[in-house]
């Protein structure tokens, strides 16, 4: 239970951050899709009100029946893509995409676009989507919406996947800034935590113990724990592995060092215990996060 609110508090935080507002802003500006970064666990419309939002499907979102059907898909998405990206089709033939958002191997949250068809649609797949309204009771003006469902954008294919890879991409850097957020948190915290957060900042590179910190704190050990882990959220060796590899994330810019120098450089002391961490926090390997970064 505490991971899920820590996972919904970090979308939140990254839904307000200045990096995912210009994002939104030129994404929907380029592509002319709607764009939502919610949670893994949410119950409401992605796209309800926003700016981009499909006319068709904010008519047939306003009758109860139908709108169950919309969450039934986005609950279908939400569960395709807890590891990678996915796409599904609704039941009247538009397809719904999500790019998971990881932080280390769970993912907390999704960037969700769609609303939109990957070819023409036809004559006959209307009349079909109108029948199954018919059969369900809706009460709509089937006019209105026709001429909606015939206004809602067509992606071929083709640049249907370069924006899945544009999201792929950028969904890197929301997970990046959730680490980081996840280790500065706003709320207020006791000097001593404060204060054991700058001896591991300085002393990250050595062979830091949970007894060492303590001790400079002057605490005993089990109270250092306990109150730690209250105040981060972490254990002792999470927050440390953390620190540890978002000072990697950086020296992985430099293209002279070699992995193996990065690792000792930031205090482990096995490449293999470097690499097995730094996946689990990334979810990728350093190899593959370098590989990720723009060439200079």
């Amino acid at each position: 239970m505490k991971s899920r609110e820590n996972g919904k508090a970090l979308i939140e935080a990254l839904t307000q951050s200045d990096l995912y507002q210009d994002f939104l802003d030129s994404f929907t500006d380029l592509t002319g899709l709607a764009l939502a970064l919610r949670p893994v666990e949410s119950w409401k419309l992605p796209y309800h009100g926003r700016r981009r939002e499909n006319a068709y499907c904010r008519l047939v979102a306003c009758r109860s029946k139908t709108c169950a059907w919309c969450l039934q898909t986005i609950q279908r998405v939400s569960q395709c893509a807890l590891r990678e990206p996915a796409s599904v089709t609704c039941p009247s033939g538009l397809t719904e995409t999500a790019v998971p958002i990881r932080l280390g191997d769970r993912t907390i949250g999704f960037l969700q676009t769609g609303q939109l068809f990957r070819r023409k649609p036809s004559d006959g797949q209307f009349e079909r989507v109108a029948r199954q309204l018919e059969q369900a009771g809706v009460d709509l003006d089937f006019q209105e919406l026709r001429r909606a469902y015939y206004r809602t954008p067509v992606i071929p294919p083709r640049q249907h996947e370069a924006i899945v890879r544009m999201l792929r991409v950028f969904s890197v850097q929301m997970s990046s800034m959730s680490n980081q957020l996840l280790l500065c948190r706003s709320h207020p915290e006791p000097p001593l935590i404060q204060k054991a957060k700058q001896y591991i900042q300085e002393h990250q590179t050595e062979d830091l113990s949970l007894g060492q910190v303590a001790k400079a704190v002057n605490t005993s050990t089990f109270y250092f724990c306990k109150i730690f882990k209250k105040h981060t959220g972490l254990n002792f060796t999470e927050y440390v592995s953390r620190v540890r590899v978002e000072r990697a994330k950086n020296l992985a810019l430099n293209p002279h060092l070699r992995i193996s120098d990065i690792a000792y450089e930031v205090g482990f002391q096995s490449l293999t215990h470097f690499n097995r961490v730094f996946k689990k926090i990334t979810g990728m390997s350093p190899t593959q996060y370098r590989a990720k970064l723009p060439k200079p």
